[in-house]
C-alpha cells in the first residue's frame, strides 16, 4: 500500500491540538504526526485524507492547498454519542505530474477500500474525483456516483481533463463502472443546454437547485443508491462560503449539512470527498463550515442502520402495485421506513448488475405509483440495466 508517500499533519496543527479540551474531536482522531508515524488502521470506520493537487484546474494560479485550518476548526468540534474510530492520514502531495498523484491518491483510497475504511477527502480541484471513482476498480461492480454541484462537469472527453471535464473520462474510459451518475443542486445558466439533453439521454439523474431547495429530502434515496459522493465547494452560496468564489445562489449551511449526514447514513456510500477549496485570508466561515459538513457525514456513518439486503429481512414489508403492464415491487424497512422499488434484472451476462436490482425510493413514489404513476428513477434505472 502506498501510506508511506502520505504526509504527516503538520506540527501547528498537531501543537493546537495538544490545547484542547480532551472530549473533542482532535483528542480522539488518531493522527498521523511526524513524532508517532502512521496510525493504526485495526478497527478504523473513517480515514481522513488531504489531498493538495489543483494543477488540471482551469484557472490555475499557481497556489499551493493547506488545510490547515480546516483541521484545527474539525478537531476543535466535539463528537456526538459516536463509536466510530476515526484517523487523519495527513496529506497527498503533488507528484511530478498530475498523472502521479492520481496514481497515489488512487493506491491509497483502494488500500482504504479493501480495508473497508471509508476515506473522507479534502481536496483541491475536483477532476480529483476521477481518481476516487478508479479506486473502485479494486472491488470489481458496477458504481454510483453522486455530484453535488452547480454544474454537471461533463466537459469533452477528447480534451486533456479538468475540473470541469472530469465526468465525461469517467463514463468513456476502460473499465466501464459506471452504472448511475446523479448531480444533486445544479443551475441551468450554468450549463450548456446539450449537457442537460445529454444526462436526460443517458438516464442520469439531475436534481435542480430549486427541487432540493423545497424538499431536501430528495436527497435522501440518491444517497442512499450512492458508492461514492462527491461535493463542490462552489455548490454552496457565497453568502454560506466568505472568500471562495461561489455563486450568490447555492445551497445554505444548513441544507448542505443535511445533504452531508443523508450520504453520511447510506449504508451504501464509501468514499466521500470535499473539493475546490482555496486558501485566502479570513477563512474561518469556511473552514468551520466545512469542519461541520465533515462531522455531520460522520453523525451519518454512525447511524447507519445496516439495511442494504433489506429484501432478505423477515420485517419487511411487501407491496406489489400494478402500473399500466408493469407490476411495480416495492419494500419499506419496519425498523426505518424508508422504501425501495425491484428493477427487473435483464440477465446480459453482465454480473456486475446484479446488485442495482432494488433501487431507493420515497413513500411519494410508491403513492404516485398507487395513483398509476411510474417514477421516472425506476424507469431510468430499468433502460439503463436493458442496456
Amino acid at each position: 500500500m502506498s501510506f508511506e508517500f502520505l504526509v504527516p499533519v503538520s506540527n501547528l496543527v498537531v501543537a493546537h491540538t495538544e490545547t484542547l479540551s480532551e472530549h473533542t474531536l482532535g483528542k480522539q482522531i488518531r493522527i498521523h504526526t511526524t513524532e508517532d508515524g502512521f496510525p493504526d488502521l485495526e478497527k478504523t470506520n473513517i480515514a481522513i485524507l488531504g489531498i493538495r493537487e489543483n494543477r488540471n484546474e482551469v484557472n490555475f494560479s499557481g497556489e499551493e492547498l493547506n488545510f490547515d485550518n480546516i483541521r484545527k476548526s474539525l478537531y476543535e468540534l466535539y463528537p456526538g454519542n459516536w463509536s466510530t474510530n476515526i484517523v487523519d492520514l495527513g496529506d497527498v502531495v503533488p507528484g511530478n505530474e498530475v498523472s502521479d498523484t492520481y496514481y497515489l491518491v488512487r493506491e491509497v483510497l483502494s488500500g482504504l477500500l479493501k480495508k473497508d475504511i471509508i476515506p473522507v477527502i479534502l481536496g483541491g480541484s475536483q477532476d480529483l474525483v476521477y481518481a476516487q471513482y478508479r479506486s473502485f476498480d479494486v472491488l470489481e461492480r458496477m458504481v454510483n456516483l453522486v455530484n453535488i454541484d452547480s454544474k454537471f462537469d461533463l466537459g469533452n472527453s477528447s480534451q486533456s481533463i479538468t475540473n470541469i471535464s472530469y465526468v465525461s473520462k469517467i463514463i468513456v474510459e476502460q473499465p466501464y463502472n459506471l452504472f448511475n451518475y446523479s448531480n444533486i443542486g445544479y443551475q441551468t445558466y450554468f450549463n450548456a443546454q446539450e449537457e442537460i439533453d445529454l444526462i436526460e439521454k443517458l438516464y442520469f439523474d439531475a436534481y435542480r437547485l430549486g427541487e432540493v431547495i423545497a424538499d431536501i429530502t430528495i436527497a435522501e434515496p440518491i444517497m442512499r443508491d450512492a458508492d461514492l459522493v462527491s461535493l463542490d465547494l462552489g455548490a454552496i452560496n457565497s453568502l454560506s462560503l466568505s472568500g471562495l468564489v461561489s455563486s450568490p445562489n447555492g445551497f445554505d449551511g444548513r441544507e448542505i449539512c443535511a445533504i452531508s449526514r443523508y450520504a453520511g447514513i447510506s449504508d451504501k456510500v464509501k468514499s466521500f470527498g470535499i473539493y475546490e477549496f482555496k486558501n485566502f485570508k479570513n477563512e474561518t466561515t469556511t473552514t468551520l463550515l466545512i469542519a461541520q459538513i465533515i462531522w455531520y457525514f460522520i453523525e451519518g456513518v454512525n447511524y447507519r442502520s445496516n439495511e442494504l439486503n433489506i429484501r432478505e429481512l423477515k420485517s419487511t414489508l411487501h407491496y406489489n402495485v400494478p402500473v399500466e403492464n408493469e407490476i411495480l415491487s416495492f419494500y419499506k424497512s419496519a425498523m426505518t421506513g424508508r422504501w425501495w422499488i425491484e428493477i427487473p434484472f435483464i440477465s446480459s451476462g453482465n454480473n456486475k448488475l446484479q446488485r442495482h436490482t432494488l433501487l431507493p425510493c420515497t413513500y411519494n413514489d410508491y403513492e404516485r405509483a398507487c395513483n398509476q404513476e411510474i417514477p421516472e428513477r425506476w424507469y431510468k434505472a430499468k433502460r439503463k440495466n436493458e442496456v
